[in-house]
């Protein structure tokens, strides 16, 4: 630096201004380079400003161009904003500032000012070029501007850069990144040069979307073009078969990269580990990892999901203690296996270690939270986290939103999860979807109906699981008709296929209703196998309203589909026990006796102090069962004594 100052004051204090401005342009040009922070840069243009060799638009160009060049860190903090006051100082910016300008920014925290720049560079009459339009179709993409990025399309057009493989190859990624694939796929058929960029980018955007059979067809054409895959192209198909769950065409990935002896780097391997990971074959996800001679926490954290994605929750906790690194994409990976399986308890537990250890959660780990939250019915620890949401987050978004939704319909808070719904700057189908389940499971059926024709009136389209909640409402609300007309309405108005789970809540709707003819009549129209949901929601309304011969039907069925089990026994045993059929009932119990079968145990919970306490009929699992009978016993001798010493005195009197 010290040298920089020195040599920096020689070259100005020998010069005369302006004769000798082009000398010194050709020396502020080197010293430029030598240039590698803010405090170095911003000195050398004090000296330009204070010699008058301001003034060469040449001198200026380079300086703005240095600015706009330091690295991203320093550029968002200092750098960028001594190359925009000096941008807007210079009366007449060339199309090279301008360039340099909306790169910087499109690269920067503020890509929306790119696009402000942009406009102000086409009302000078600067025309951009193709080393402008690609930067302003990705702020563009940044922005999430669909508007500035067609109008941007339209100038490429205009102005004859629609060839440029780097223009065009910017367009497709920014209209597969928007969801826009239909118009993608168009503009890439249509491009005259492509390169290897061009295929993968097409193929990355049908990857990211789920539609892996379109990858794979863009991978065959592009071989048939005589275009040799890359690592980007080979990560993309294997991140679609990661989630189709596609493990042949992975496997075919796999040895295409062996055979045509692509190197396997960081990337690459981690790609391959999640892949295997995610479509169950632990082995093949370990011996990847194995042969990965550099690893990173990205690599552990794909080996965890692939041990939980195989169903060894404690083997993927060994694992996780094992890691030598782990970030919170590792903890929220860990949490989520726990959610997954039920086993909420053990979740709080890490997430409550995670706050010891002084790791920031991010919004994942506080929606698998929340969701563990809600399994246990644990409103205490979801109000904590939603009060965290409320300090921490300026902006939470819409699935955080969902969560805190879900977690308060669950815990029974069906009014504030309808004032939270209200109170949501953004929605998307899972918020309706979540608010007219909620009002569905609490039996608010005509409030559900309501909420779901707001949807409709909001322009959101509603999908299976819609339906789903939508019917439920309906049965739980005894809404036969209306039960009926969406029922019938989902084909042909709204599009949304018929699932098994839609015909179970018609047969449970119908099977409450009293209408079993028709129930049996809509199994049998089925176009797929009726599944246990379904034969134990018409053996149910056969229980409520008597109908022996059809139930007895729908224990055969259970007894293909389910095999005996206690629960079914007890369900025909109930069953025998609503027709008044004493002596049948009692040979089913006893037969059970014998064989030794047993319903499995319904769990209750409850709140105290902020805990939530399991327990079962004759429970004896938990730490403080002693006392609690003993407190029961307690009860009820306070309950028995005085009835005992009631009907004596009652007998004293009549003796008097």
């Amino acid at each position: 630096m010290k040298y920089l100052t020195v040599l920096t004051y020689t070259v100005f204090s020998s010069m005369v201004a302006p004769a000798a401005s082009v000398v010194a342009s050709r020396h502020v040009q080197k010293l430029l380079r030598q240039c590698n922070s803010v405090q170095h840069l911003s000195q050398l243009h004090g000296h330009v400003v204070v010699h008058g060799t301001f003034s060469v638009t040449a001198v200026a160009s380079q300086i703005l161009a240095s600015y706009c060049a330091l690295p991203a860190g320093g550029a968002d903090h200092g750098a960028l904003c001594y190359a925009r006051h000096l941008f807007d100082r210079i009366p007449d910016p060339d199309r090279f500032m301008y360039n340099s300008l909306i790169r910087a920014y499109c690269n920067s925290h503020c890509p929306q000012e790119a696009l402000h720049i942009h406009r102000g560079m086409i009302r000078r009459g600067v025309s951009p070029n193709e080393f402008t339009l690609p930067f302003v179709i990705k702020a563009c993409t940044r922005t999430q501007v669909l508007e500035h990025m067609l109008a941007t399309h339209g100038m490429v057009v205009k102005l004859g850069f629609v060839r440029q493989v780097f223009v065009g190859n910017a367009l497709l990624h920014s209209y597969a990144l928007a969801g826009s694939l239909w118009d993608s796929r168009r503009f890439f058929d249509e491009m005259v040069d492509r390169n290897v960029v061009s295929w993968n980018s097409m193929i990355c955007g049908y990857a990211q979307a789920g539609k892996t059979r379109e990858a794979c067809s863009l991978f065959g054409g592009m071989k048939h073009q005589g275009l040799l895959a890359d690592e980007f192209t080979l990560v993309s198909l294997l991140f679609a078969c990661s989630t189709e769950g596609n493990l042949e065409f992975g496997k075919l990935v796999h040895c295409h990269l062996l055979v045509g002896g692509c190197r396997v780097d960081l990337i690459l391997g981690n790609a391959l580990v999640d892949m295997y990971g995610k479509c169950g074959d632990l082995l093949m996800a370990r011996s990847c990892f194995d042969m990965m001679p550099l690893k990173n926490v990205v690599s552990w954290t794909s080996m965890l999901r692939a041990q939980a994605k195989h169903g060894s929750v404690d083997a993927a906790r060994d694992w996780f203690e094992q890691m030598p690194e782990r970030n919170v994409v590792s903890w929220n990976a860990m949490i989520s296996c726990y959610v997954q399986v039920g086993r909420c308890h053990e979740a709080l537990d890490l997430y409550k270690r995670m706050e010891f250890l002084g790791i920031t959660p991010d919004e994942f780990t506080l929606a698998g939270i929340l969701s563990a939250c809600g399994q246990l019915g644990d409103l205490g620890s979801g109000k904590i986290i939603h009060n965290y949401i409320r300090d921490s987050f300026n902006n939470p978004g819409v699935t955080l939103f969902n969560s805190l939704l879900d977690m308060y319909a669950r815990c029974g808070q069906v009014d504030t999860t309808i004032s939270l719904f209200r109170e949501m700057p953004n929605k998307n189908v899972i918020s309706w979807n979540v608010i007219i389940g909620a009002l569905a499971m609490h039996g608010r059926a005509q409030e559900a109906l309501m909420f779901f024709r707001s949807m409709v009136y909001d322009s959101f389209s509603p999908d299976e699981i819609t339906f789903v909640a939508l019917l439920s409402a309906c049965s739980h609300g005894g809404l036969l008709e209306a039960g009926q007309y969406y029922f019938q309405s989902m084909r042909h108005v709204y599009n949304v296929k018929h699932e098994v789970q839609h015909y179970a809540c018609m047969v449970d709707l119908l099977g409450r209703g009293g209408q079993l003819a028709k129930a049996v009549d809509l199994i049998k129209d089925m176009p797929m196998k009726p599944d246990i949901v379904i034969w134990g929601a018409l053996l149910g309304a056969c229980r409520i309203h008597g109908h022996i011969e059809i139930g007895k039907q729908v224990i055969k069925q259970l007894l293909e589909l389910e095999g005996i089990s206690g629960g079914l026994f007890v369900l025909v045993s109930n069953l025998l026990y609503e027709s008044h059929q004493q002596k049948d009932m009692k040979n089913i119990r006893k037969l059970m006796r014998e064989w030794g079968m047993k319903k499995d145990m319904g769990v209750s919970s409850i709140e105290v102090n902020g805990n939530i306490h399991e327990f079962g009929v004759e429970d004896i699992r938990h730490e403080s069962s002693d006392k609690m009978y003993a407190v029961v016993d307690q009860l009820s001798y306070h309950l028995v004594f005085p009835l005992a010493l009631a009907v004596q005195l009652e007998q004293i009197n009549m003796e008097e």
